[in-house]
């Protein structure tokens, strides 16, 4: 369950990234979630943005595109882990 949380803070942290990736401009972003354009500035460069927020943004930026380079991160945020092969994995469950 802590990875979730985890997950969803790199997510938060990555926000403004994604906008920013997705090509929509700041202004436009704003209309749509319903907050004034300066607001709209602060929040991306702070990161505060709250959950419904969030869920609002990507609704409107989230693609195929945007999905790969986001995961691309995760992975890259993960590169030391430790990982188990497949077959291991099928050892441990069976």
């Amino acid at each position: 369950m802590k990875e979730v949380i985890q997950e969803y803070q790199y997510l938060r942290s990555m926000i403004s990234v994604l906008i920013a990736k997705s090509g929509y401009k700041n202004s436009f972003l704003a209309e749509k979630i319903g907050l004034p354009a300066s607001n709209f500035s602060v929040k991306k460069q702070r990161g505060t943005w709250t959950e419904m927020e969030m869920e609002k943004i990507l609704d409107i930026i989230e693609n195929e595109e945007l999905e790969d380079f986001y995961l691309a991160e995760i992975m890259k945020q993960r590169k030391n882990d430790e990982f188990v092969s497949m077959e291991q994995f099928k050892i441990e469950m069976a």
